[in-house]
């Protein structure tokens, strides 16, 4: 199922919002982790409907995320 563009836009906005909150980093640093994210793929596809999911989810989705790349770049060494 997809979202209406405008709805799915304001989510987005909302989901970066929460993300940079609960992180402590910039809205830019936010707005450019999410845009590479598999979150922003998922909710943007559809699938599962991703985008149905409260903001403070998502935005936890975005955070284990985030974890598990700085795990895999620091466990690559550099």
């Amino acid at each position: 199922m997809n979202a209406n563009p405008i709805l799915l836009q304001k989510k987005y906005s909302r989901v970066i919002e929460c993300f940079a909150d609960k992180m402590n980093i910039s809205l830019n640093a936010a707005l450019d982790f999410f845009y590479r994210s598999e979150v922003y793929c998922l909710m943007r596809d559809g699938v599962s409907d991703m985008h149905c999911m409260s903001d403070e989810y998502l935005a936890d989705e975005l955070i284990l995320e985030y974890q598990e790349r700085e795990e895999h770049v620091c466990g690559q060494g550099y």
